[in-house]
Order: structure tokens, then C-alpha cells, then sequence
């Protein structure tokens, strides 16, 4: 999974995210068109795109200049904030009241809405690979479902395409998140667990950024390589990922495969 600028001035530390918008179409076909060349003819390409309320085209103009290069195969809606109401929950929710859960940046507007989501586009060679969906699987919430139905004899079912992920709580955004876009590790698992974890092997983020992909992978012993323009992003991304394969390791009480000493952070060049 991979999270590539997404042209809104966003100020990055380095990366002037402010480029004519038919060039950074252009520049979007073209690093696509590189990552397609390394792609399996069944792997996966999972991209988030953000946009604004005043510009919501941003993120379907992205998915559009993938199009000569990658199938659509699916559309993935990452929910970061929801409100729900006690009534509609039903009572095998148990509230006791209206819900509202998670994280957004409200905005001052009598014309826009509250941005709650982002797209996650699956894209795929040819739009026919497989995918492990149950893995992501949820409970039926009527028995009986799983009487009536030979796809529901695991008890769990498709879990969909709208994926409430919020992200974590923080005290400090410059010390916890010191990046200005950054997405949960979370996300990018429930993508590798989509795709099939047993078929995977090599992930690759072109665009590491504090490395929410590469824990992700440490987590579930995917190998992985990544690259950032920005050596402060990218020395914090190995830091996370090395504390990601040492929770991993302390789990399974086992070494961790590789030593602190051997990691070490490439940076990509600007082109």
C-alpha cells in the first residue's frame, strides 16, 4: 500500500506538494507506469488518495491516470470518523446513546461537509486476482444467517468495502506523528490481509514517509523495501519498523531476523 502526494499544498518538509495539476497527473502516470512494470500478474496495488472539500475531483483524477496502466478491481472507503445513532444500531448493538467515534479536521464552512473519509483504490494487473476475504471477515450478526447459507459456514462474512480505521490518539503531533498525511499501520494490514498474506512476497511503498506499510509488514513477517525523498521521514520509519519486528519478535519468542545493526535506510533520489 502506498500514499503518494496528493497535490493539496500540503507542507511537507521537504516535497513542494503545490504542482500544476497536469503535472502532477503526468508525474502520477509515470511512477505508476514504473511500479507496474515490477508488479506480479497477480498483485496488488493499493492507493490512498486524499482530497478537500473544495477540490473533490483531486483523488478520482489520480484513479483516472492509473487507468492505462492498472485495472479498477476495487474501491475501498477508509472511514477515519462515523456517527451513529442509537436507533439505527438496532438492539443488538447495545448503545446506550448516539455514537461518534474516531478523528477529522473540522472544517468552518456553511458549504462543505466534514471530511470523515478517504479513497483506498485496489488496482490490479488485469482486474481478476484473488483475494483472501475472508480474512477481513465479520461476525453475521444473525445465526441463523450461517444455517441458511453454505459461503457462511466460517461464521463471518465479506466485511465490505467501507473499513472504519481512526487513527491512533496522540499527546503531540510533532513528536508522534511528525508528518503531515500520514495513514494508520493499521490500513495497510487490513490491505496485506486482504491481498493474502500466504502469496505475498515483496511489498513494496514508494512513498515509506514515517513507514506505516513497512510496520505493517514487520508485524506479519512480510518482507518489504521502501524509499522516501526525506531522510527525517525515512530515519523514523526504520525506527518504527524496528520497534514493529521487536513487539513481533518478543510475541513469538523468537529472534528477530534481522539485527538493529544491519538495518539500514536508502534514500531515493529526486527526479
Amino acid at each position: 500500500m502506498t500514499s503518494p502526494p496528493y497535490n493539496l499544498g500540503i507542507r511537507y518538509n521537504r516535497y513542494q506538494d503545490t504542482l500544476p495539476q497536469a503535472d502532477y497527473l503526468e508525474w502520477t502516470s509515470t511512477w505508476v507506469a514504473a511500479a507496474t512494470r515490477v508488479l506480479r500478474p497477480d498483485g496488488s496495488l493499493f492507493l490512498n488518495v486524499g482530497a478537500k472539500p473544495s477540490d473533490p475531483w483531486t483523488a478520482l483524477d489520480v484513479a483516472q491516470a492509473v487507468r492505462s496502466h492498472l485495472k479498477l478491481q476495487n474501491i475501498i472507503h477508509w472511514i477515519k470518523s462515523i456517527a451513529i445513532e442509537r436507533e439505527l444500531a438496532g438492539k443488538n448493538a447495545g448503545l446506550e446513546r448516539d455514537l461518534a467515534v474516531g478523528h477529522y479536521k473540522p472544517i468552518n464552512s456553511d458549504r462543505f461537509l466534514n471530511d470523515c473519509h478517504e479513497f483506498v483504490f485496489h488496482f490490479t494487473p488485469t482486474g481478476t486476482t484473488e483475494l483472501d476475504r475472508l480474512a477481513l471477515g465479520v461476525p453475521y450478526q444473525d445465526p441463523t444467517n450461517i444455517a441458511r447459507w453454505s459461503a457462511a459456514a466460517d461464521g463471518v462474512r465479506c466485511r465490505g468495502n467501507t473499513w472504519f480505521i481512526p487513527y491512533e490518539t496522540i499527546q503531540r503531533r510533532d513528536r508522534d506523528r511528525p508528518h503531515p498525511a500520514t495513514f494508520p499501520s493499521r490500513l495497510a494490514e487490513q490491505c496485506l490481509k486482504l491481498h493474502g498474506l500466504s502469496r505475498i512476497e515483496l511489498v513494496m511503498d514508494p512513498f515509506t514517509g514515517l513507514g506505516s506499510t513497512a510496520v505493517a509488514c514487520a508485524r506479519h513477517d512480510v518482507s518489504f523495501v521502501g524509499s522516501d525523498i526525506d531522510e527525517t521521514y525515512l530515519a523514523e520509519a526504520v525506527e518504527r519498523t524496528w520497534n514493529a519486528a521487536l513487539d513481533r519478535a518478543a510475541a513469538d519468542k523468537r529472534p528477530a531476523k534481522a539485527r538493529r545493526g544491519e538495518s539500514r535506510a536508502e534514500k531515493a533520489t529526486a527526479s
